[in-house]
């Protein structure tokens, strides 16, 4: 584990940097105090440039300003240039790679060449004027273009850096998404699981009642698949709400993941079941299949399955026990539709029909995710039907017929 040190918010390696920095600035100001031009005055110049230079990373433009107001103070003195005028450029690359805006460091090169000609003015008798001023110029030109291209590969560096960060907040957001969307499709498996399961049950109860004395032996009937249905919804209540009670492995981000190897979707070779639990409760069901069943994602067997489900829990809640209803799968190359027709000539229930749930709306918006057709309504002759039209294939537009 790497421990990040700090000094007064700064990383230590920074700072022990810049001390050196400033204190080589501040030997060579202290060094030729007995026998440089303007003697310690110039050396005082000098070591108030090196204090300067420790605040360069946290305030390049103002260290600037004053190295070069200094600079400036010495060049009227007629002190010429001197060894700690090093400073200066130090300065500027300074402010050109830590500046916010590049604009800084060209205005801070543009005053570092008009430094250049007044260095070179005061250049000793004897040697060329132009030479002096060509070999400043070579400098600090050099040391503004090296801090250029420091500035960009920092930037660059720092965009990179931002866009690792940027896209590992995506991805756990994305995880955290993925499980919030799992949740709540368990939730809503949950919600069914309960709403069809009590609606059975209810009138299955209420049928015993009211069959205890005139039929005892259809009452126990009844009873034992109160109990059996029950059970059944106890088990898949047990599973899902184990799901959404599993810690799991987290992500990135601290989530939890929804991982869980007993948890199953229902698929459509389980409508046998589904279909022979509804003939127990007391609905004559006949099932018919045309055309060769593809193979369809997980989750567009889920919705037939739930819509079959719903279909046979409204028809046992309001056509009643005893109806016939047929219930058709027919599959062709791009669609598969499911259809559910009662006669709605079963034996009423006692007391209200409970209520499943969410009922045609569930549906509806299990249909319209696939891009699917729902129609439901009485029919003229009795009873009920219902009819969903599911693409195999997602088609532009979604239809959703009300009857």
């Amino acid at each position: 584990m790497t421990v990040s040190r700090t000094l007064f918010g700064r990383p230590l390696r920074g700072v022990a940097f810049d001390v050196a920095v400033s204190a080589g600035v501040l030997l060579f100001g202290l060094a030729g105090a007995t026998n440089q031009p303007g003697g310690w005055a110039a050396s005082g110049v000098g070591a108030a440039m090196a204090v300067a230079l420790l605040f360069r990373r946290m305030h390049p433009c103002a260290v600037t300003v004053v190295v070069g107001t200094l600079a400036l103070l010495q060049v009227i003195a007629g002190w010429g240039p001197l060894a700690f005028d090093v400073a200066v450029l130090i300065a500027l690359y300074s402010v050109v790679k830590y500046g916010r805006r590049l604009r800084d460091g060209v205005l801070a090169g543009a005053v570092a060449a008009v430094g250049v000609l007044l260095a070179a003015a005061q250049t000793p008798a004897g040697i060329s004027w132009w030479g002096t001023a060509m070999w400043y110029a070579l400098v600090t030109g050099a040391v503004w273009l090296v801090a250029l291209n420091v500035r960009t590969r920092r930037l660059y560096v720092l965009s990179l850096e931002e866009r690792a960060n940027t896209l590992e907040r995506e991805r756990e957001a994305e995880s955290r998404a993925a499980v919030a969307e799992e949740r709540t499709r368990i939730a809503r498996e949950l919600h069914d699981v309960v709403a069809h399961s009590m609606a059975v049950m209810i009138v299955q109860a209420d049928g015993a009642r009211f069959m205890l004395d005139r039929d005892p032996e259809q009452a126990r009937t009844a009873v034992k698949v109160v109990a059996d249905t029950g059970r059944a919804a106890l088990e898949e209540m047990r599973r899902l709400v184990g799901v959404l009670r599993d810690a799991g492995p987290s992500d990135a981000g601290g989530s939890a993941v929804v991982s869980d190897p007993e948890h199953r979707r229902l698929a459509l070779a389980e409508l046998p079941d589904l279909l022979a639990r509804f003939r127990d409760a007391g609905l004559r069901v006949r099932d018919t299949v045309t055309g060769d069943a593809p193979a369809l994602p997980p989750g567009l067997e889920l919705t037939v399955y739930r819509v079959v489900q719903e279909a046979l829990t409204n028809a046992l809640k309001h056509a009643g026990v005893g109806a016939d209803v047929e219930v058709t799968l027919a599959y062709t190359d791009d669609v598969v539709v499911v259809r559910v027709v009662d006669d709605g000539q079963g034996r009423p229930v006692v007391g209200p029909a409970p209520s499943g749930g969410h009922g045609l709306l569930g549906m509806r918006e299990r249909v319209t995710v696939y891009d699917g057709t729902l129609t439901a309504g009485p029919r003229p002759t009795g009873g009920w039907q219902l009819e969903a039209r599911l693409p195999l294939r997602s088609e532009p537009a979604t239809e959703v017929i009300a009857a």
